[in-house]
């Protein structure tokens, strides 16, 4: 597999740029080439969205690197839920 040129950084600061995230956890899941990664947003966007709703959202900001990825896989939180699953 090629590299995609999205890194775990770049891909947290533009997360939390785009998407106004209060906290974005990124693990690149394919040894480091980019191409596999796993996403934790938590962003005051998502308040009143169903699940289906903020996953479009997110797709959208981030259509372009998704585009250079083979896998991508998301979590999204408002602040409120993400403070009660720490809590958990």
């Amino acid at each position: 597999m090629s590299n995609s040129g999205i890194t775990t950084e770049s891909l947290q600061s533009i997360i939390v740029e785009r998407l106004q995230a209060t906290h974005a956890d990124v693990t690149d899941l394919s040894a480091g080439c980019g191409q596999m990664f796993e996403v934790t947003i938590v962003s005051p966007l998502f308040e009143g969205k169903r699940l289906l709703a903020r996953h479009k959202l997110v797709n959208e900001a981030l259509k372009e690197e998704i585009s250079k990825i083979h896998a991508f896989t998301q979590k999204s939180f408002t602040p409120e839920e993400w403070e009660k699953k720490k809590q958990q």
